[in-house]
């Protein structure tokens, strides 16, 4: 779904966060029936849930939130991964895990850093709109070692089943979805769930054998002009390779 570059203006705060025990390195969603092509309000009871969250302009407050993002596994512990396009310039930018009902329960964590790859940043190639952000710690936390994170996939197929998480922008509840992927063209994926309006650009694919994440809501059409078709840029070795860079960057 598209989504405006330029973030809204920063809001105020509107609840302090808690400080849950560490989450492990990687998430695990709990078990529960799965009805593919179907999506519902996203679970607050599970780790994989926990890792998603929102980007905001200045503190999470309601209604603020312009885009999804989540936490990528990482030795550093403090990388996200969104879709390119979201955003411009890490000012004012934070980022929500498990956001919802206009409360940051686990926190929020300053983006100081975005990685995109030069066919991105360059010409604006929408088979690289994927994008690895560093985050400063937050009471002295890394993102990671409070809600866990998910593993980068690379190279895998077109047809795996994918969880797919986003934060629509009229909603204060990510959304979830369950279905099998296909193959829009040589490196974009695309998935039939509906309501995935704007807003939920840079939501993760993650494939439901792995656990590892596949893709981000982006790409074509800057992840699709209707909300019941979402696209991602394919990953290979091209964000593998700019994973790499975030991760020594950030060390």
């Amino acid at each position: 779904p598209v989504t405006a570059t330029t973030p809204p203006a920063a809001a105020s705060p509107t609840a302090a966060p808690e400080t849950p025990d560490p989450a492990p390195a990687t998430a695990t969603p709990a078990t529960r029936p799965v009805v593919l092509g179907a999506t519902g309000p996203a679970p607050a009871d599970d780790r994989e849930s926990e890792t998603v969250g929102a980007l905001f302009s200045g503190a999470p407050a309601a209604g603020k939130h312009f885009c999804t993002a989540s936490v990528l596994h990482s030795a550093t512990g403090n990388l996200l991964l969104t879709a390119a396009h979201c955003l411009g310039s890490t000012d004012g930018i934070t980022f929500a895990p498990g956001y919802r009902d206009g409360s940051a329960p686990y926190g929020a964590w300053q983006v100081t850093a975005i990685h995109t790859t030069a066919g991105w940043s360059q010409k604006g190639d929408v088979d690289e709109d994927f994008a690895i952000l560093e985050t400063a710690p937050s009471n002295g936390r890394n993102v990671e070692d409070v809600v866990g994170g998910n593993r980068l996939g690379a190279d895998e197929p077109f047809d795996a089943t994918v969880r797919l998480y986003g934060y629509p922008a009229d909603s204060e509840t990510p959304i979830l979805c369950t279905n099998a992927t296909g193959q829009q063209s040589a490196y974009e994926r695309v998935v039939q769930c509906p309501s995935y309006p704007s807003g939920t650009s840079g939501g993760p694919w993650i494939n439901t054998a792995t656990g590892d994440v596949v893709g981000a809501i982006g790409g074509y059409q800057q992840g699709g002009d209707t909300d019941d078709v979402s696209y991602g840029a394919y990953f290979d070795h091209t964000i593998t390779d700019l994973y790499a860079q975030a991760e020594t960057a950030a060390s």
